[in-house]
């Protein structure tokens, strides 16, 4: 039996098929629950701390949404310069504090590895909402999940990673997660932002059909789901490096024309300048759709992690 009571949410790399399922089975009873209008008060009595120590707008409330949809509370720190962080205090003290506030925990740090260190600290659940340029387990679910409401499968598809493939730490989750499929794979990027080569070498190993290259248009004659992201001037030492690649990939409905028919176009969001606005009317952009659907994919996870199903 598939049971997530308890159990920290690090990577995407941690769950099996079975347990994305049950994630995914339990979303769509929340999503259904929500649309009837019906009072959920699975997580009353709990209480969500967020943690964002980079910044964040979609994930931070999508997550307290879905704490508030459950009928639990949320206490948040959203500016590390307005918590003890700002002193001095190590990640280990901050986990160690909250933990007596909170049921729950949702992590996003701007270190790799800072979400498995917070869960070393804590008996409680941490949830990674983004731990640098490593991983995003939760985006790669509800992405998952916009895909299957989108196109009714997942298994078959060709799906495109686009963009800033290096540090992009959606595109890192959502090709661990998507290994789980029969899905092949093609990451378009400039040479300098490919996809690191252990998670190729990785998906390799596991039988998965991948693809690289610089050419977008190639990718969108193949492609069933495009998935765009933007080129990230946080994660550039070299500011010039990210002025000549920042525009490298833009999309618009002129681009499309290459597409095949039924394309679907998903982003992580905030875009810059990769997708232009004339997509938004385009009957297979999905990237707000698929904001809408992190709330209940997270308020799966919290239901499943604190046993409140």
């Amino acid at each position: 039996m598939v049971d997530l009571k308890g159990k920290d949410i690090l990577r995407a790399d941690q769950f099996t098929r079975d347990e994305v399922e049950l994630i995914i089975k339990t979303a769509q009873k929340f999503e259904d629950s929500l649309n009837k209008g019906r009072m959920l008060d699975n997580c009353r009595g709990l209480i969500l701390a967020t943690l964002f120590f980079e910044p964040s707008t979609r994930t931070r409330l999508s997550f307290e949404t879905a704490m508030l949809r459950l009928g639990g509370q949320v206490i948040t720190v959203a500016d590390p310069q307005s918590s003890s962080v700002s002193k001095g205090e190590s990640l280990h003290d901050t986990i160690k504090t909250v933990e007596n506030y909170a049921d729950v925990i949702v992590l996003r740090h701007p270190k790799i590895g800072a979400a498995a260190e917070a869960a070393a600290a804590t008996e409680r659940p941490v949830i990674n909402a983004g731990d640098g340029a490593g991983q995003h387990p939760t985006q790669s679910l509800l992405d998952v999940y916009t895909i299957l409401k989108e196109k009714g499968t997942i298994d078959g598809l060709t799906i495109a990673c686009v963009g800033d493939l290096k540090y992009g730490r959606t595109v890192h989750s959502l090709a661990e997660l998507l290994s789980l499929y029969k899905v092949r794979l093609i990451f378009v990027s400039p040479i300098s932002l490919r996809m690191p080569a252990e998670l190729i070498n990785k998906l390799k190993e596991k039988g998965v059909p991948t693809e690289e290259t610089e050419d977008l248009k190639e990718a969108l004659k193949k492609s069933d789901v495009l998935y765009m992201t933007r080129i990230q001037k946080e994660r550039f030492e070299d500011q010039t490096e990210y002025e000549r690649l920042k525009g490298v990939y833009i999309l618009t409905r002129s681009v499309l024309k290459d597409a095949k028919k039924e394309i679907i176009i998903m982003h992580p969001l905030p875009r810059v300048n990769e997708i232009a606005t004339d997509v938004d009317s385009y009957e297979g952009a999905a990237y707000f759709r698929q904001v809408a659907n992190g709330v209940p994919v997270r308020m799966a996870l919290l239901a499943l992690v604190t046993g409140r199903i």
